[in-house]
């Protein structure tokens, strides 16, 4: 076995250019069908480590899926916010535990900015219920303290001490609409976290309120700059509303009850949503998309496998003098069977070890910059057990398709290839 593996290899060396252009195609093949297997489980883990510890996400009705992309992974904006009233009486129910409201509209520098509490820092969890760290510094401690995420602080070079000045809306540059009067200083730098949190700008609740006295109207009002600091204090700086309310509750078997009652809510509108419910809700509306994909990606592998087949195929007429040399000097048409056979299993192995390199190379690069740019960890992306199936799976595949030119050339007799074909 190890001498006809020893001569498959020749063999192939032995045909350099028509291999390598079969063994790419096998290696792009496989790295497709892997690349998104891998961006379809890794996101699907990132997102889920997002969030934990919180029973329930409260805020306006505009559906599940949109209240949880705004109010976790900071996509999109909400069309309806929660009364501050409305808030107090969620927060003052029996059944709930602890309230953590949030407000976001406000950037800096293209990094979202989200208003709450202390109770944030005491409540949030990620990934296995991990809380957050400070790296530096600590927690709000005046009304012009931010606290910033590990990517807001890396990419902008900020440390505590270092002045924030937020913007009215969403874009990257202020474009006249600054809140430049108001200016910040950063207070903490949060230890990384792989979740939007590295990205965002966290201030407090009245801190939120107080940057927008003077834009009742959503303009600037010129006369807000000749309000002074010292005023702005005194005033009364308690939301009028906020964006999104994550709460835990004191028994998570009432978790039905209480998401059911606050949907029901007879005053102000309301959604209650349990966010792992609202994560598969997600998938299922992406999943005809990954399935699509999926069957592609199936696809294009068996068109490498079938490269494989087309190279063996095209080469074994050149080759008829080849096999009948080798039957002279002994070999028995098992052996060529076995030869060619290998042949086409050794390419299907050496393409998918090739395009399993390829693939956890282009997701060793691209995770982090996915993470930079959308604050989402591919979590689960690295070698593992789909890696060996799809290995086996193409080795296999490969060697059955080599089978076909093999039987071809096993049926042919020793003086087929000792004579001139005209």
């Amino acid at each position: 076995m190890s001498a006809l593996l020893s001569l498959a290899w020749k063999s192939l060396m032995n045909r350099k250019g028509s291999v390598f252009l079969t063994l790419l195609a096998v290696a792009l093949s496989v790295a497709l069908f892997l690349g998104v297997e891998k961006a379809r489980t890794g996101a699907r883990e990132g997102f889920g480590a997002t969030i934990s510890g919180t029973d329930l996400i409260i805020g306006a009705p505009t559906g599940s899926v949109n209240l949880l992309l705004y109010s976790v992974f900071r996509m999109g904006n909400a069309t309806a916010e929660v009364s501050w009233p409305t808030y107090e009486k969620i927060a003052a129910r029996d059944d709930i535990a602890w309230t953590v409201p949030i407000s976001l509209g406000d950037s800096h520098r293209g990094f979202r900015v989200l208003g709450t509490n202390d109770s944030y820092f005491e409540h949030y969890k990620y990934g296995r219920n991990e809380a957050l760290k400070f790296a530096e510094g600590k927690e709000f401690n005046d009304l012009f303290d931010a606290v910033i995420g590990a990517d807001v602080a890396r990419e902008l070079g900020y440390t505590i001490g270092s002045p924030i000045v937020l913007s009215h809306g969403l874009g990257a540059a202020d474009f006249g609409s600054g809140h430049e009067n108001r200016p910040f200083r950063v207070s903490g730098i949060l230890a990384p976290t792989g979740t939007p949190v590295d990205r965002t700008v966290h201030v407090s609740l009245e801190a939120i309120t107080a940057i927008h006295v003077g834009w009742e109207t959503g303009a600037k009002n010129p006369l807000s700059d000749s309000i002074s600091e010292e005023t702005i204090r005194s005033f009364n700086l308690t939301p009028k509303s906020v964006t999104a309310v994550f709460a835990g509750l004191k028994r998570k078997g009432t978790i039905l009850r209480t998401r059911r009652e606050i949907n029901t809510n007879k005053g102000e509108p309301l959604m209650a949503i349990i966010p792992g419910e609202a994560l598969a809700e997600l998938w299922s509306v992406t999943a005809m998309a990954e399935r699509a994909l999926m069957a592609v990606s199936v696809f294009v592998i068996a068109v490498g496998v079938v490269s494989i087949l087309t190279s063996i195929l095209t080469s074994l007429n050149e080759r008829r003098r080849e096999m009948s040399i080798l039957r002279a000097v002994g070999a028995r048409p098992g052996h060529i069977f076995g030869l060619l056979t290998l042949e086409a299993g050794l390419i299907g192995f050496i393409g998918a070890v090739l395009g399993i390199l390829l693939v956890n190379g282009l997701v060793a690069v691209a995770g982090p910059m996915i993470h930079q740019r959308y604050g989402i960890s591919l979590g689960g992306t690295g070698p593992g057990l789909t890696d060996l199936i799809v290995l086996a799976a193409v080795t296999l595949a490969s060697l059955v398709a080599g089978a076909i030119p093999a039987w071809a050339a096993f049926r042919r007799s020793l003086a087929d290839g000792l004579s001139v074909r005209v």
